[in-house]
């Protein structure tokens, strides 16, 4: 059988747009001899189309423009995702669904099993489950088709299953001979080599080939990779397609032979996510272009760099804002950068502003003793000015914090967390620096002296991130086994962590979810991010 696979970049609530790109995908199939043409979960509507699934007017243009797609389906089979009613009494309102359409007729809808409510992904809270799977014939043969999620139980692979069911094992009583699944499955490092590994373990237990195809595209602080891929009964890859990027095949699976996948590294999968998030956040919400505040530190020398992959040089604009705690290598650094990367850059000195900020507050301060409150003014003075050159030139504004200091509440809410995306929200600091690494593999576009100088707020004399924080080699750790491995205090000092240290870390971490909640999106790019996929109340007593 010759199948095309759509691996196409959808915007949320975009249904005409989202339309005419799978039309234009059916006539491209079609056109290169194509017998089938799969498209990925919910592509009509885009994924994940939240609270618009609220709107009955939204779900009812989703389904005329489903009936386009029917309309378009002449002399091919096309499987496409959409949101179709429930029009029984019972349950929720709407499923998750999956059409199979052939020769202008719509043969069967296919509903996903399988509803995560787990790290950012909310479907339980929207869509009623299937009651039932059920395999279709396409050019004879027993296909299954499922939805993402629907693939993700098996009772071999996981240890620990999160649902009592599994649908792939249900088409396999039915005499299944093909296993299909269109998904929006977003990225973490690591996972698309799980995809794959799960897909093999799959095939080989039921003797099937299968076939994954899945979305690419950044939907706010999601990034979804591609990674679409075959199997073939005995497990083995036969193909795999690009990571990061719109990407449309038609293969023969008789002519396919097996082939070993050549991961790239997690940093150049990184670099690439973070790259697609900024592109199509910009892109999907109407800004051409950024601006940032460089303060010649490696957070703001890394986000400069991936907006200038992402959107072009001339697109991305920076500003130095040097104070009288600033070393003079920060303004250098800052414009050594700037010169690598040929974008615009200018100097706003703060110290004049600063000096009237402090003589406004004395009589109310009452000549108290200098602390956190003066360093928070600088962050906040540099937050206004950055902010009014995004309201005058119509720039977004970036934030440059990364996941350690987001963590233990090193930044200043209405300073240095002002902005419209926030792109290294998600990356431990030691993560930053073996990125900026990365980039410079080839040549030098984070300057060295911006890698190997003590990491510094400057916003008091001799001041360095160490002052203040753990060495980030340890702060990272400990973030990682407390957040993404869900681990207790007295687990991680079993881990060989000091008590002190790691009592210190978690209260920070909790204290600090307040700031969390005010930031920007942040791109996801670790299993557990803050933001949408972990959820804590504010005030608890529970630490």
């Amino acid at each position: 059988m010759k199948i095309a696979l759509a691996q196409i970049n959808t915007t949320v609530g975009a249904l005409q747009e989202n339309t005419r790109k799978i039309i234009a995908g059916i006539e491209q199939a079609r056109a290169g001899g194509a017998e089938l043409v799969l498209f990925p979960e919910l592509s009509i509507t885009g994924y994940p189309p939240l609270d618009l699934l609220d709107s009955s007017s939204f779900v009812d243009k989703n389904l005329d423009c489903l009936e386009q797609i029917v309309s378009a389906s002449v002399g091919i089979t096309v499987i496409v995702g959409f949101v179709d009613r429930n029009r029984t009494r019972q349950g929720k309102q709407l499923y998750n669904a999956a059409a199979v359409i052939q020769d202008g007729q719509r043969r069967t809808t296919h509903y996903k099993s399988l509803l995560p409510t787990y790290d950012v992904f909310d479907e339980d809270r929207y869509f009623e489950a299937a009651e039932q799977v059920f395999p279709v014939q396409i050019q004879g043969i027993q296909a299954g088709v499922t939805i993402c999620e629907d693939l993700w139980n098996d009772s071999d692979f996981w240890s620990r299953r999160l649902y009592l069911n599994d649908p792939v094992a249900e088409l396999g009583k039915q005499e299944m001979q093909l296993l299909l699944n269109i998904s929006a499955s977003p990225f973490h490092v690591g996972k698309p080599r799980m995809r794959v590994e799960m897909v093999q373990a799959i095939c080989r237990k039921y003797q099937v080939p299968a076939i994954y195809l899945n979305q690419v595209g950044g939907n706010d602080s999601l990034v979804f990779d591609g990674h679409s891929f075959i199997v073939n009964a005995q497990g083995e890859l036969l193909w795999l397609g690009q990571g990061f990027t719109e990407e449309f095949t038609i293969l023969d699976l008789d002519q396919l032979k097996p082939i070993q996948p050549d991961w790239h590294l997690d940093m150049g999968m990184i670099e690439d996510a973070l790259v697609l998030g900024v592109k199509d956040y910009l892109g999907k919400t109407g800004f051409k272009s950024v601006v940032l505040g460089l303060s010649g530190g490696i957070d703001s020398a890394v986000t400069a760099a991936i907006a200038v992959k992402a959107l072009g040089k001339e697109n991305v604009m920076g500003l130095a804002m040097p104070s009288q705690y600033s070393s003079e290598g920060s303004v250098t650094d800052a414009y050594a950068l700037a010169n690598n990367l040929e974008i615009r850059c200018e100097t706003v000195p703060i110290a004049p502003m600063f000096d009237a900020f402090l003589s406004s507050l004395s009589p109310i301060f009452q000549e108290k003793p200098e602390d956190v409150t003066e360093e928070n003014l600088q962050a906040r003075i540099r937050g206004n000015l950055l902010m009014a050159l995004s309201n005058k030139y119509g720039h977004l504004l970036l934030t440059t914090g990364n996941k350690s200091e987001m963590a233990v509440g090193y930044c200043t809410l209405y300073g240095d967390m002002c902005g419209g995306l926030a792109v290294i929200a998600d990356l431990p600091k030691t993560w930053v620096y073996q990125l900026a690494e990365y980039m410079n593999r080839e040549q030098e576009v984070i300057p060295r002296n911006t890698i190997t100088k003590p990491p510094s707020a400057e916003l008091k004399p001799g001041q360095t991130d160490q002052d203040s924080l753990p060495p980030y080699e340890i702060l990272d750790a400990i973030l990682m086994a407390y957040i993404e491995e869900h681990k207790s205090a007295e687990e991680i000092i079993g881990m060989g962590y000091a008590a002190e240290t790691v009592n210190w870390l978690i209260r920070r971490i909790n204290l600090n979810e307040y700031k969390r909640r005010q930031a920007p999106p942040g791109l996801k790019v670790t299993r557990k991010a803050f933001g949408q996929g972990r959820r804590l109340p504010i005030a608890r007593g529970y630490d």
